[in-house]
């Protein structure tokens, strides 16, 4: 049996990105070889270094390479607004696009009891134990609006409520731009359900 060689080593490491098939993985590998050597150098090191280095913030969860994330250690931000998201995918996306200025907590993950996922598994506890402790006074419920999504916020809004915490969820609703023609009927059924008076 001929032994695999180190290209297809590289496209099947490279198959491991969501999102990225054998074929993408193929023309991003044979690019860098063929077309970009200090980007394979570069990229290489930077994977290297990331993998020896980044870890969990010990507040937030999200990925760092230092104790505390960037947010945690800011003395600008809002210590009593804590918004729970699943992933830091979704720590970027609402740095990025809102002002923002409170902490988050990052489950990474979300309930899944088929999966063997429970609070344990997305740290429930460790969310329990700041509220209980650093005096926040409302948590923005931001998990997906999966089935998973949801029994894990409605989870985590019943023990801020037994913490005597104000609980928020994001609202879901109607596009910016969007017609109500081609918007499905759970996202318009949210919309109803979410409506607020006009100021």
């Amino acid at each position: 049996m001929q032994k695999q060689g180190l290209l297809t080593d590289v496209i099947d490491a490279l198959c491991c990105l969501p999102g990225v098939g054998p074929k993408s993985a193929q023309r991003m590998a044979l690019h860098l070889f063929q077309r970009d050597r200090g980007g394979a150098d570069n990229l290489a090191k930077a994977l290297q270094v990331a993998a020896d280095k980044l870890g969990n913030c010990k507040k937030c969860r999200t990925l760092t390479e230092y104790e505390l994330c960037s947010i945690c250690a800011s003395p600008t931000r809002d210590q009593h607004l804590v918004c729970v998201v699943e992933s830091p995918a979704d720590v970027w996306v609402i740095n990025q696009a809102t002002d923002y200025q409170g902490m988050f907590f990052v489950l990474n993950g979300r309930l899944s009891p088929l999966d063997g996922i429970g609070p344990d598994e997305i740290g429930i506890d460790q969310l329990e134990q700041q509220l209980a402790v650093n005096q926040v006074t409302e948590l923005i419920l931001a998990t997906n609006s999966t089935v998973e999504g949801e029994a894990t916020a409605h989870f985590i809004a019943q023990l801020a409520l037994a913490n005597h915490v104000q609980v928020s969820r994001l609202a879901h609703g109607v596009p910016v731009g969007g017609e109500l023609e081609f918007i499905d009927s759970s996202t318009l059924a949210h919309a109803f359900s979410g409506r607020r008076s006009i100021e």
